[in-house]
């Protein structure tokens, strides 16, 4: 009789929860796609990330710590320049112990090299092309990333003044794109001279 007892409300128990989650789910059919879905998504990890997304029960991403790392782009340039030229090892050498002319030579030799370089990966011009020390207007709307109005600048443009420097613009960049897998933050590449 206790078998028979545990039995039936069993039954009563499973048909009270079915007709539970069907009303929930609203309605018999509902509530077996509802059970297939889950079977589903427990079977398939992408399915039930995708049903997640969409319920938004996605579980949060954890936040990250780690820093972005910059684009090393802008110094593709100075890796240049220092390959050509050994620009970074002359600008962060202690040159305080030489003599004017070994520096004055060093510095030759230098811009030499680098001034062939900036010409073989960029092309140059004036952003105002007058000669400094000549008197140029400066229009309303200019650009400001392009000219620096300097002085007793009041009202509104135009500006008269003497031209203090031309600006330089970059026309065009030749670079050649960095080879797959090279760092941009290596400026050199540490040399071992194996015997």
């Amino acid at each position: 009789m206790d078998i028979a007892l545990g039995l039936a409300c069993g039954l009563i128990a499973a048909t009270i929860f079915f007709f539970t989650i069907a009303a929930r789910a609203g309605g018999v059919s509902r509530a077996a796609w509802g059970l297939n879905l889950a079977a589903r998504a427990k079977a398939d990890p992408a399915f039930a990330a995708k049903v997640d997304a969409l319920t938004g029960d996605a579980p949060a991403a954890a936040p990250s710590t780690a820093k972005a790392k910059p684009s090393g782009e802008p110094l593709r340039l100075l890796t240049l320049l220092q390959g050509e030229a050994r620009l970074l090892d002359f600008l962060l050498e202690d040159i305080s112990a030489y003599q004017d002319d070994q520096v004055g030579q060093a510095v030759r030799d230098i811009h030499r090299k680098a001034q062939a370089t900036l010409k073989q990966h960029l092309e140059l011009e004036p952003v105002i092309a007058s000669a400094e020390g000549h008197v140029v207007s400066v229009q309303a709307g200019f650009d400001p990333s392009a000219i620096r109005v300097l002085g007793n600048v009041t009202g509104q443009p135009p500006y008269s003044g003497e031209l203090q420097h031309a600006g330089w613009r970059v026309r065009e960049l030749k670079l050649a794109p960095l080879p797959a897998g090279q760092d941009p933050f290596i400026l050199q590449p540490a040399e071992v001279q194996v015997a």
